[in-house]
């Protein structure tokens, strides 16, 4: 029921008086469908939009008293805007309800109006899932982070407060996800099971299978604020066999990695042109030696990429490895990262029939880790020189680390100098700068670039016996020439 006006001694009927209660409580409801522009009669009562598109409520001076009230509230999805024709409408929040949205008109004359805005939002500036209300010198927001963001605080920024990308080191398995490390200065391959980027080996089956390493040009890396120097380059022609293989791998230590739990992969990538596909596979191997479990390979996923740097994501759930056996031979087991970019039909169940591609498919900025979010890119160690280190427990050498192993130069060799000139064995142990997984494989190197020779008053001399522990190396020459000096070079390699 309306507002009413009444005279003295007027008898009120039970009617109008259980009228009037029945506003005090629950007031008179005029349903509106479209725009609307209040009438005198409105006042006192609530006034209810329920409409799809958005609409207004025009609010006209002359038609109403100073003291009077009435309600405005949104039930339909459309937004409701409190709009001021003749009148005067201020309010502190907003003047569009959303849906379920509510506020209360207060007349101060007959042609001005407070809106008191009671909306759910309480006009509210978020906007987006995740966002979170703040204030600066008026409410504000502070649009929702990248996965795996921490909120800090900081006095420089408008609301005090920023998101951080998640710098934690040691939450990526992969080591030189972001391909900077490169000790064997490897410019490109073709053969299969060979290793290039520090830890990156390739799979190369049937056709021809290129991977190359790349260099960013300035400021084109795929990620603002981190300036990636390389990338892998992986390019797949001329296979037609079921056995074709064209991958990027790289192998996790210990197959007890992510045993049983969900991971999350995540890369950037791009191809050269159309929209091939890179399928993600983790594959379980349970080492040499006796009578292991046969290798297993995780559910795979499948991304299709375009022709722009992108980030890629998958999560990826191991499987468990109870009941396993492992080899015999220490410290051959693994978890394998396999990015496919062309598969014969033998390996289908292993690719999600990935089938054979012609491509070529550049990756950068590869993480592993625990969860089920890919949270902001960061090296295994978070800093050059840990990742330095961390591939040397693979591989290292002598050679300065922008020099390919059995370049010819002395710059870097082992030199040792003896008092006296004789024709007898020399030796010499080195401790190497990291321990390695295991005791490496040693490859000797003169100084002009001979394999399995060292210096000893001339290059090209054998070198006798060679041994080798995770920390150190041992090298003999029993050549008989007379010589104050010998030399050599290494490269020491215990990859799985």
């Amino acid at each position: 029921m309306a507002k009413q006006t009444f005279t003295t001694g007027q008898v009120l009927t039970a009617a109008q008086v259980n009228s009037l209660q029945s506003n005090d409580f629950n007031q008179t409801v005029s349903a509106k469908t479209a725009s609307y522009t209040l009438v005198a009669a409105d006042k006192g009562t609530r006034i209810e939009f329920n409409t799809s598109g958005s609409v207004t409520c025009t609010v006209n001076s002359g038609l109403f008293d100073a003291g009077d009230t009435l309600i405005i509230q949104n039930r339909g999805a459309g937004t409701v805007t409190v709009t001021a024709g003749t009148a005067t409408v201020n309010t502190s929040a907003t003047l569009a309800l959303a849906q379920y949205d509510a506020g209360t008109l207060y007349f101060i004359s007959d042609s001005a109006a407070i809106f008191f805005n009671t909306d759910a939002g309480g006009g509210s500036p978020l906007t987006t899932k995740g966002d979170i209300y703040t204030y600066s010198t008026a409410d504000a927001r502070l649009a929702v982070g990248s996965n795996g963001d921490t909120l800090v605080a900081d006095s420089a920024a408008t609301t005090g407060l920023r998101w951080n990308i998640n710098q934690s080191a040691g939450k990526n398995a992969i080591i030189n996800g972001d391909f900077r490390i490169n000790q064997r200065a490897f410019t490109s391959t073709t053969t299969n099971g060979t290793y290039g980027f520090d830890r990156w080996l390739v799979g190369a089956l049937d056709g021809t299978t290129t991977y190359s390493a790349e260099t960013f040009t300035l400021g084109t890396a795929p990620v603002a604020g981190y300036e990636g120097v390389n990338f892998a380059r992986i390019a797949s022609t001329g296979q037609t066999s079921t056995t074709a293989i064209s991958q990027l791998q790289q192998r996790i230590e210990d197959v007890r990695s992510f045993a049983n739990q969900t991971i999350t992969v995540s890369f950037w990538a791009k191809a050269a042109s159309g929209t091939p596909k890179v399928t993600i596979e983790m594959r379980q191997v349970f080492g040499s030696g006796g009578s292991p479990s046969s290798s297993a390979s995780a559910t795979p996923a499948q991304v299709t990429l375009n022709t722009s740097w992108t980030r890629y994501s998958a999560t990826i759930a191991v499987p468990s490895i109870s009941g396993k056996t492992l080899g015999t031979t220490a410290g051959t087991s693994y978890l394998a990262l396999n990015l496919w970019t062309s598969a014969g039909t033998d390996f289908n169940s292993r690719t999600n029939s990935l089938g054979i591609q012609t491509a070529t498919i550049d990756f950068w900025g590869v993480q592993v880790e625990a969860g089920s979010v890919a949270t902001a890119f960061q090296t295994a160690t978070g800093t050059l020189q840990g990742e330095l280190a961390a591939c040397q427990r693979y591989y290292q050498k002598s050679y300065l680390q922008s020099t390919a192993p059995g370049t010819a130069t002395t710059d870097g060799v082992i030199w040792n100098w003896v008092g006296t000139a004789g024709t007898g064995t020399l030796g010499t142990s080195v401790k190497l700068p990291v321990t390695m997984r295991i005791a490496p494989t040693l490859t000797i190197y003169d100084g002009s670039g001979n394999s399995a020779k060292c210096f000893r008053g001339a290059a090209n001399k054998s070198v006798g016996t060679q041994t080798g522990s995770d920390g150190t190396i041992t090298v003999f020459t029993t050549d008989a020439t007379s010589s104050l000096e010998w030399y050599f070079h290494f490269v020491a390699s215990a990859e799985l």
